[in-house]
């Protein structure tokens, strides 16, 4: 089983900066990928990043000049920059990893979400 923790959303104006953090932790299982989706009201949930073990990152070609995706394999957190932030991206964001063993395989483990809201 692995536990997934995110934290560091809040309320923000317009133009604000965000970071949120996402601690993942588990018994004799690897960590693979680390990502982020949102979620805004009546809305489906979309990927907004990816970051693989060796630091490749994918994020969502829209959020590309606001949002950066790091981690820090050693602390099994992946972290979510948001810069320049705007009232569409008020959702709550979702932090997933994949983890598992070879001989078990992988799944994926989803956190509790943690609201953003871009206010003035």
């Amino acid at each position: 089983q692995v536990e997934v923790v995110e934290s560091g959303g809040g309320l923000v104006q317009p133009g604000g900066s965000l970071r949120l953090s996402c601690a993942a932790s588990g018994t004799r299982v690897r960590i693979q990928n680390m990502g982020w989706y949102r979620q805004a009201p009546g809305k489906q949930r979309d990927l907004v990043a990816f970051i693989a073990p060796a630091g490749g990152t994918n994020v969502a070609e829209s959020l590309r000049t606001r949002f950066f995706i790091t981690r820090d394999n050693a602390k099994n957190t992946v972290y979510l920059q948001m810069n320049n932030l705007k009232p569409e991206d008020t959702a709550v964001y979702f932090c997933v990893v994949y983890a598992g063993t070879s001989r078990s395989g992988f799944s994926e483990y989803w956190g509790q979400g943690t609201q953003v809201t871009v206010s003035s």
